[in-house]
């Protein structure tokens, strides 16, 4: 191929990015603006134009997927000798092995889970969850932090250890002493060999940096301080660098990933030439600015090519009951008929959160598909109490009341990961209150076939589904159609974000998930929300004051384009979402007649009242008046043991009214 032929179709200055002679080279790349498609066309030109060797271009990358997709286009591109593209831990790994044969050392095993080990460490300590410390031992590795300096760092960083300071270190220090008693590395060990061997042995350093000259590196706002060491020694003092990244998606902060290292580059290294790619080829140009909204207008200066798109919505519904059956309709709405269902996307912050959405579409009828893993009711802490309640022949209630009994002690300043175990313990009890209401004997058995029968509606990743994932999930994907839920308070920002830095990492979180969708956006939250046991009122995300501003500018026919942001302090923008705008028919008596016997059947059955059925419901019979079960089985909300149990009563209030 002609090295010419590679600009083709490119725009100046993504054409910038890929003939720019030297480095260091640093490529801020918007989200949509083309970055893999810069990335291997750069590769591809330099070595058709004789500047690379392909024998010794490192292309690094942050998933073996990744590296994969970026030697197929080399591929596609005409490229027959394949360059070394992987991450940092297999490329590190490879070198380890490559010294370890030449020096006639057995290699050691690589450690892939860690849990037993630790697990034998943390001992009989109580309270103190194995995940929580292994999460601050990575944590510590990343940073390049030794236990006798973890004290003063996790002091200066804020962090609280899951157990005694002095005890985590006398862990970490015996979880290393364990491996090397048992000739095993982790994931950690492996970064942190290879840039030991390298510091250790100039010439072997030397050796490793002829062999990979030509330094690429995708992703490159997720670098965290370890793999940036590792990237510097095997760069030494050559410019030869081609790093690619957004600083507005970087979202792995409890990695260590840091965004200064790609946003200060040049003030490290003054040789450093910076491109901006901001042409955004994937989002509308009304998705493009509520994404601007998202980032309170911090330097997100993204154009769109995609044209004009409806303008995207906010929806808040009573209580999260009703937003994932809003969703659920927003979502068969949504779809086209020539469409199917893998072109939309639910997203939303926490794990657990997923549990609701996904009853609902499977109530309806929708096929869904869990990314990135199996769900909140799949995860270890869950499925311990799934079959501790589910065995035959115990006290089914007896067994459920005593788990709610553990979820009432409120955590006290719990870490990141003891939230998430907790909020999804909480999405089970939600789940099994649900169960009791429809099953009138409940028992551990019948239990677990109808959760069998929730989860069925999940299919084969590669089959026609609607994909549910958390923002942080979604990152790298894209949808036509993407809905937004449960923007709240205490989801978006996530409640223990206290700090700048991780209030900030939470408003590019939310700009990740916004920029997912291509053609239309929705967005909803929840105004009451059951936690334990308890309804409690929600108060929309700070953020959602700026993107409402945003929306009311698109809504008024004026130019995406020139939209400015107003408030950037997220703690001024409180309160202004409007609500959901229907003829809601509050004052109905019919209505008014069904709150009323609903409220005796939660009571009766000691369940939320929106369990029995949510007001959405309500209002739809209200407003439609069946006669007959047939009529009322075609109303959303009711299904068959609903029909059975509430038909006669229903129809009853509605033919009184």
């Amino acid at each position: 191929m002609d090295a010419q032929r590679l600009l083709d179709g490119l725009n100046e200055s993504q054409i910038a990015a890929v003939v720019t002679p030297g480095g260091p080279i640093v490529v801020h790349a918007g989200a949509g603006s083309g970055k893999t498609r810069v990335l291997t066309r750069r590769i591809a030109y330099r070595i058709l134009k004789g500047e690379n060797d392909p024998r010794y271009v490192l292309s690094l990358t942050f998933t073996r997927k990744a590296a994969n997709e970026l030697q197929s286009r080399l591929q596609k591109l005409g490229m027959r000798d394949h360059v070394v593209a992987g991450t940092f831990h297999s490329v590190a790994l490879t070198q380890l092995r490559r010294r370890w044969e030449e020096r006639g050392i057995t290699p050691p095993n690589v450690l892939d889970r860690k849990y037993a080990m630790v697990s034998q460490l943390v001992g009989r300590r109580k309270n103190v969850e194995v995940m929580d410390v292994i999460g601050e031992i990575e944590w510590a590795r990343a940073r390049m932090i030794e236990p006798a300096f973890y004290h003063s760092e996790a002091e200066k960083a804020g962090r609280t250890p899951p157990v005694d300071a002095d005890d985590f270190v006398e862990i970490m220090e015996g979880f290393a002493q364990q491996k090397r008693r048992r000739r095993v590395v982790d994931f950690d060990d492996i970064l942190g060999l290879a840039l030991r061997d390298l510091r250790a042995d100039p010439g072997y350093a030397d050796a490793v940096r002829w062999r990979h000259r030509h330094l690429y590196v995708d992703e490159f706002q997720d670098v965290n301080p370890l793999q940036n060491a590792l990237l510097n020694e095997w760069r030494g003092d050559s410019d030869d660098i081609f790093v690619v990244g957004d600083p507005h998606q970087a979202i792995y902060g409890w990695n260590g990933a840091n965004p200064f290292l790609i946003t200060d580059f040049p003030q490290r290294e003054p040789r450093t030439t910076v491109i901006n790619l901001n042409h955004n080829y994937r989002s509308s140009a009304q998705i493009l600015t509520l994404a601007k909204a998202a980032l309170a207008g911090k330097g997100n200066d993204l154009i769109a090519n995609q044209g004009d798109g409806p303008v995207p919505t906010v929806e808040s519904y009573e209580d999260e009951t009703a937003e994932a059956i809003g969703i659920a309709d927003a979502v068969r709405q949504s779809r086209a008929p020539s469409e199917g269902w893998n072109g939309q996307a639910v997203l939303v912050r926490t794990n657990a959160q997923l549990v609701p959405i996904e009853q609902a579409l499977a109530g309806a009828g929708i096929p869904v598909r869990i990314r990135g893993g199996k769900g909140p009711l799949a995860t270890p802490e869950v499925r311990e109490v799934i079959k501790r309640i589910g065995r035959p022949g115990i006290d089914f209630s007896q067994a459920v009341e005593t788990f709610a009994a553990e979820l009432e002690e409120p955590l006290e300043d719990p870490s990141p990961n003891e939230a998430e175990r907790y909020a999804n313990k909480q999405a089970l009890l939600q789940v099994i209150r649900n169960y009791t209401v429809v099953d009138p004997r409940p028992s551990g058995p019948d239990f677990l076939a109808w959760l069998a029968t929730i989860q069925a509606n999940e299919v084969h990743r590669d089959s026609d589904a609607v994909d549910l994932s958390t923002f942080h999930g979604s990152k790298g994907l894209e949808w036509p159609v993407v809905h937004l839920a449960g923007l709240e308070q205490g989801f978006v920002p996530i409640s223990y974000a206290e700090t700048g830095a991780q209030l900030a990492e939470e408003r590019r979180l939310l700009y990740v998930a916004i920029t997912r969708a291509e053609r239309e956006l929705h967005l909803s939250y929840a105004e009451e929300r059951t936690f334990r046991t308890k309804p409690t009122s929600r108060r929309p995300s700070p953020y959602l004051g700026e993107i409402e501003r945003a929306i009311e500018h698109l809504n008024r026919g004026l130019d995406p384009n020139q939209y400015k942001v107003l408030v950037s302090d997220a703690r001024k923008q409180l309160g202004k979402v409007k609500k959901k705008k229907t003829d809601d028919g509050n004052d109905d008596p019919v209505f008014k007649e069904l709150r009323t016997w609903r409220y005796g059947q939660s009571k009766a059955h000691d369940v939320p009242a929106y369990v029995v059925l949510n007001d959405a419901t309500l209002k739809a019979i209200a407003k439609k008046r069946p006669t007959t079960k047939g009529q009322l089985a075609n109303i959303q909300g009711i299904g068959p043991t609903k029909l059975d149990r509430y038909g006669d009563a229903i129809l009853k209030i509605v033919k009184a009214g």
